[in-house]
């Protein structure tokens, strides 16, 4: 089973209205230098796994995605289009992994300004898997 940022990296990048490719515009676990405007999924501290009548493991992990961004307007566009493709997604098999939802607990909203005064968004979202 992949970690949560390898198969959410998938999931945006099959949706081509983003305009988001791997190791180009779209990262994970560390926001790199350049290019300016980027997003970079990072995995979170989730919940514990449930407890099942059937011993079916579901885990319950998070992922928080942040977008940088030259331009305010269009960051949080970006993020704010991010958030209505992940948000509701249930029944859904990525790399052999069934995710039975993942939904937008906080944001999208501003984190903070870079030191290139570049905004930068944060938007988390909670998973169930198994």
């Amino acid at each position: 089973m992949n970690i949560p940022s390898e198969d959410v990296r998938d999931m945006l990048e099959a949706e081509s209205s983003l305009g988001l490719i791997f190791a180009n515009n779209l990262f994970i676990g560390k926001e790199p230098t350049s290019p300016r405007d980027c997003v970079t999924i990072y995995d979170m501290v989730g919940y514990p796994s449930p407890l099942t009548l059937d011993n079916q493991l579901y885990q319950k992990p998070s992922v928080q995605i942040r977008v940088r961004n030259e331009k305010y307007l269009t960051g949080m566009e970006l993020a704010q289009n991010i958030m209505l493709s992940l948000h509701g997604r249930a029944g859904e098999t990525w790399n052999g992994t069934l995710y039975t939802v993942i939904y937008c607990s906080s944001g999208p909203a501003l984190l903070d300004w870079d030191d290139n005064k570049n905004a930068r968004f944060f938007i988390n979202f909670e998973i169930q898997r198994r």
